[in-house]
């Protein structure tokens, strides 16, 4: 099986100097948790949601938020993201993944094509969700 076949060819994505207000909008009003970030077409880095959430004060939100807190929601996407991220080719085997997974510290894996650009993302939930549909394939 090819990551293509698994992957989520709809991506999100943000800019270096994208503020993280931006990225914690984006998190707050969709099911993703990692964006990806592009410039000039290519891809820079990834933004997690648990980076987001260890670079802002726990304090947004809250009464006792004050204008520091209120202030790191300006530091930008630079500052916070993953460099130089592991990435997959378009076609690459399933198990490549895996062991790319398994090998890093990681929870996403960019796919790009063969000139670099952004295909789409895998996450180990996306492997489980094709494994499972794999299994109820074998079983009907």
């Amino acid at each position: 099986m090819k990551v293509d076949n698994l992957m989520t060819p709809r991506v999100v994505s943000v800019h270096l100097d994208d503020s993280l207000a931006q990225v914690h909008d984006i998190f707050k009003n969709t099911h993703f948790h990692h964006l990806l970030v592009v410039e000039n077409g290519r891809l820079r880095g990834v933004v997690s949601d648990r980076d987001l959430f260890k670079a802002l004060s726990p304090h947004i939100g809250t009464p006792g938020e004050t204008l520091r807190d209120r202030a790191t929601l300006n530091k930008r996407v630079h500052q916070i993201m993953s460099r130089n991220p592991i990435t997959l080719e378009t076609g690459a085997d399933v198990f490549d993944a895996v062991a790319l997974l398994n090998e890093h510290t990681i929870s996403c894996i960019p796919i790009v094509t063969a000139e670099g650009k952004v295909a789409g993302i895998l996450t180990w939930r996306d492997l489980l969700k094709g494994l499972e549909a794999r299994r109820k394939q074998k079983s009907s």
